[in-house]
């Protein structure tokens, strides 16, 4: 099994940055592809940012492209996820989540091809 925590998020005005951390124990997870998704209130959950297995592709929402970065570090079995110029409508909790397959692309957007998943994190960004 595998169990992800994240940190790092808190409370920060419109144009300034956090970055998150999901760090991963139990099983390594440097085999799957890694994801932040986020959630705001009455909406549904949406896919921000996956990486490869390897690390060499990412993927981004269009919402985010520009602004945030996906990395992972393997040695440390964690990912982050860099949120510059951060606007209100960034405001959710953000949970990290490890892909089912293994060794794979990393172009997985749907909630069910992740079987592993953290509990978020609050960004909340105010105007």
């Amino acid at each position: 099994q595998v169990q992800l925590v994240e940190s790092g998020g808190g409370l920060v005005q419109a144009g300034d940055s956090l970055r998150l951390s999901c760090a991963a124990s139990g099983r390594t997870v440097s085999s799957r592809t890694m994801a932040w998704f986020r959630q705001a209130p009455e909406k549904e959950r949406e896919f921000v940012a996956s990486i490869s297995w390897s690390g060499v592709s990412t993927y981004y929402a269009d919402s985010v492209k520009g602004r945030f970065t996906i990395s992972r570090d393997n040695a440390k079995n964690t990912v982050y996820l860099q949120m510059n110029s951060l606007k209100p409508e960034d405001t959710s909790v953000y949970s990290c989540a490890a892909s089912i397959g293994e060794y794979s692309h990393g172009y997985y957007t749907r909630p069910y091809e992740y079987a592993y998943w953290g509990q978020g994190t609050q960004v909340t960004v105010s105007s």
